[in-house]
């Protein structure tokens, strides 16, 4: 994506705003769904779109990285055993429970912009 270029993307209603970059990450989910981050792209082969692993916790009212909680969900062939171990990297990796890295401006829209009147076809 390149500078200027406007993307919408859908978030769950109860999702956190998302903060500015440098302020400590509150799971917003932005990032997440605007574009899939290394871990994803090396271990899901994701390149592009929201990151399949990207989970929304009802309980957190937050998002989580899948790849961090539940590694072995997407990851067949890691053994359970390792699990934690993997999630530790991931963690590192990713630089979770950090800061937000960020740039991208968020606006909360309520309603797709077809359903907007003047968006109709007259």
């Amino acid at each position: 994506m390149h500078a200027g270029d406007a993307q919408v993307i859908w978030l769950h209603r109860q999702a956190p705003p998302k903060p500015v970059a440098g302020q400590v990450c509150n799971g917003c989910g932005v990032c997440c769904t605007i574009e899939p981050c290394p871990v994803a792209s090396v271990f899901l082969w994701q390149y592009r779109g929201s990151c399949r692993a990207l989970i929304w916790a009802p309980d957190a009212e937050r998002y989580l990285c899948g790849m961090l909680i539940q590694p072995a969900r997407y990851l067949r062939w890691l053994p359970q055993r390792c699990e934690t171990w993997f999630s530790r990297r991931v963690a590192r990796w990713i630089a979770a429970e950090t800061v937000c890295d960020s740039t991208a401006s968020a606006e909360l829209q309520t309603e797709p912009a077809s359903l907007h009147s003047e968006n109709l076809p007259k």
